[in-house]
Order: structure tokens, then sequence, then C-alpha cells
């Protein structure tokens, strides 16, 4: 499928130019690409696979553009090192109520362990929520789904909704999405202010170990408490 590659970045940076140039929170580049791209390959019945081979040399970049994230991150050093303590601290209670939050709202409604498993990590970048799925028995594929739909969430309205609460400090704006909204979060951070996307990819990171190394504790007391 060789038109791949120029269909996504036609519609992509058309996207952009829109959303820089009117600023609304729903004209988010990845928000409008899907909703343009998906019909198109609808209605020449392309298949995904098709469509995912013939774009595999951006997919190859996804990789250094999470990487290229630190640069932020290391220039802001300075400050992070003097509030290590409240940043662990809030990365752990952001972490631990991404977590709660969506598992038992999905247990309540009468989801099976499996399907709840894989909803636990959807806070965290795809690689470690499939991982950390896999390894509390849920379904890797369900959890990047829902890992996409919080990204996208998050980079849409996590904005509006910090303007909302009055939440001015960059640190605190970048923590809480970071936190929740992992690497797509993050690059909007570092769109709207280079200091938040420092602390933005700060919270992806810590969020993304302390989810791994606590969901194998968590998830079982959460299906004992909501089953």
């Amino acid at each position: 499928m060789w038109w791949a590659i120029p269909l996504t970045l036609i519609v992509f940076y058309s996207a952009r130019h829109l959303a820089i140039k009117f600023k609304k929170p729903l004209l988010n580049p990845l928000l409008i690409s899907l909703f343009i791209i998906i019909p198109l390959l609808l209605l020449t019945h392309t298949s995904y696979d098709s469509y995912f081979e013939g774009s595999e040399l951006l997919n190859s970049l996804l990789q250094p553009a999470v990487v290229a994230l630190a640069l932020p991150l290391y220039e802001q050093l300075h400050q992070i090192r003097a509030r290590w303590k409240s940043i662990i601290t809030i990365c752990f209670i952001g972490s631990l109520a991404a977590m709660i939050s969506g598992t038992a709202l999905a247990l309540l409604l009468g989801a099976s362990p499996e399907l709840a498993a894989s909803i636990l990590p959807k806070s965290v970048t795809t690689p470690i929520a499939m991982a950390t799925a896999e390894s509390i028995h849920g379904v890797p594929a369900i959890s990047a789904i829902c890992v996409m739909f919080v990204g996208v969430f998050g980079a849409v309205f996590g904005y509006p909704i910090l303007n909302m609460l009055k939440i001015t400090t960059p640190a605190a704006r970048g923590l809480s999405i970071g936190s929740t909204a992992h690497a797509l979060g993050t690059a909007r951070c570092v769109e709207e202010d280079y200091q938040e996307g420092a602390y933005s990819s700060l919270a992806l990171v810590i969020c993304g170990i302390i989810t791994s190394l606590t969901a194998p504790f968590v998830f079982p007391v959460l299906v004992q408490m909501f089953s």
C-alpha cells in the first residue's frame, strides 16, 4: 500500500494546521486523523494490516519520538532534583488512582476479571500496559485500545479540565497529564509549555514503573473488593 505514508502525513499535518489556527480542544491532530483515515480505509476496503504495513516506516519512528521526550526532562533536571520526594509521591498516588478507578468501575458494572485486568494499566504507555495486562491475565490487545482511548481523551480534554479547575502551576499540570495520558498527553504538554512537558515526561516514566510493579498486588485486592 504505497499511499499509506503520504495519506498519513497529509491528513496529520492538515489537522495540525487547523489545530494551530483555531486552538480548539476537539481539533486534536490525532483525533481528526482517526476520523478521516478510518472511514477512508473502510470506503476503499483496505485492511488495517495493509495500511500498517504500508506505513511501517512511520511506526518505526515511534520509539525515537518517545525517547526524544527525555530532552525537556534533562533540561529541567535541576528543578526536578529539588522536588523529587513530592514528585514520586504524586506519581504514586496518580498511578494508584488510575488503576483503581478504571478497574473498580469495570468490576462494579459486571466486567469479567480478564476484562478488568485489561483495563487496569490504561494510563501508561502501550508497551508497559500490554506487558502489565499479560502479567495479571488480561488481554494485551484490549489494553492497547484502552491506552489509545485514554491518551486521546487526555490530549483533547486534559488542558480544558486543568484550566477549568484553575490549575496553573507547570509542575502540577505536567505531572497530572503525564500520569494519566502517557505519551500522547506528554506530546501535547511539550507543545503547550516546555517545562510542563518535562514534568509530564517524568510522570510518564515513573508511573509506568509504579504500575508495572504494583499491578500484580493491586489487582487481586480489587477483584476481592468489587466482584
